[in-house]
């Protein structure tokens, strides 16, 4: 079935929300079944963004009255959250026809989710590189720095996608985290992640082994190492979790070993995790590809 095209345009860099409405639905108006769908509403406030024109079918604007038609599809725009912006440069280091290669900055979300929306990678890029269709290939954790590659068009995503998902693309990690000169490097940490939903953290649980990463020290000075990861996998949280279970958390990780909080509007202590390389052969012309962040870690300076 193809993919029904929205009548409202982008804003600020967000698609509209899409509701199909269910086939088995018995409400006499589409206003009924919004009410009792977007439940977190007041009724009263649903009806004025129906009186504004917020909600739309391919047919124009839905109205109080508008007849529920099984199977259709209502788009609207969703209120924005306030949101504490990001005060960090997203850097581009590669840009084609085909494919964006950011540089993402540290506290910055991939992707629209929760409380971060307009402050995200993707949102913030489709709106300074006026592409409309950007699409994330691959996603990094709001706290890590590093590379992200993203599509220009959204026909391209799943070939680039499937690099990920097949484990044909070559990344490389850069961690800074304390030196124990007695812990024997490099080495091949194997173990079994497992994350719950309902929990923030990651844990390592007994089993057969389904996380996979290759720790190299690189150099150590004042009782602090740089760190090369070369991840074979992609759990959550994967590389937080192996540094740490070898006694080594990564330093500003406020998961790892314990967990604190902080607030979304401090940027004072980063999370000393860059995504430095990607590599892969491209899908489309058989062409080796390599990108490198620009990158340093602030507890690694120089």
């Amino acid at each position: 079935m193809k993919r029904p095209v929205s009548p409202l345009p982008q804003r600020n860099g967000l698609d509209a929300a899409r509701l199909r409405l269910p086939v088995d639905g018995t409400w006499a108006t589409v206003r009924d079944h919004l009410v009792q769908r977007l439940h977190r509403l007041e009724p009263a406030y649903i009806d004025d963004m129906l009186a504004a024109g917020r909600f739309v079918t391919t047919a124009g604007p839905v109205t109080e009255d508008t007849p529920y038609v099984p199977g259709d599809f209502v788009w609207f725009h969703r209120d924005l959250p306030d949101e504490v912006p990001v005060p960090f440069d997203i850097g581009i280091v590669h840009r084609d026809d085909d494919l964006v290669v950011a540089d993402k900055p540290h506290f910055l979300a991939t992707i629209p989710r929760g409380k971060h929306v307009m402050q995200t990678a993707l949102v913030r890029l489709r709106d300074e590189l006026g592409l409309p269709e950007l699409s994330p290939v691959h996603r990094l954790d709001r706290v890590t720095a590093g590379l992200l590659m993203f599509t220009v068009r959204r026909e391209l995503r799943g070939p680039y996608q499937n690099l990920f998902r097949d484990r044909t693309v070559h990344k490389e990690y850069e961690a800074i985290a304390p030196h124990d000169p007695q812990l024997a490097l490099p080495r091949t940490v194997r173990s079994r992640i497992v994350k719950r939903r309902e929990v923030v953290t990651a844990e390592e649980v007994p089993g057969e082994p389904n996380a996979e990463t290759y720790v190299e020290l690189v150099e150590a000075r004042d009782g602090l190492g740089r760190y090369r990861l070369v991840p074979a996998t992609g759990r959550t949280h994967q590389l937080r979790v192996h540094l740490a279970s070898l006694g080594v958390p990564i330093v500003g990780d406020s998961f790892y070993p314990v967990t604190y909080e902080t607030a979304l509007d401090d940027f004072r202590n980063p999370l000393q995790l860059l995504a430095k390389v990607l590599e892969f052969t491209d899908p489309l012309t058989g062409e080796r590809r390599r990108f490198e962040s620009d990158r340093t870690l602030s507890a690694w300076p120089g």
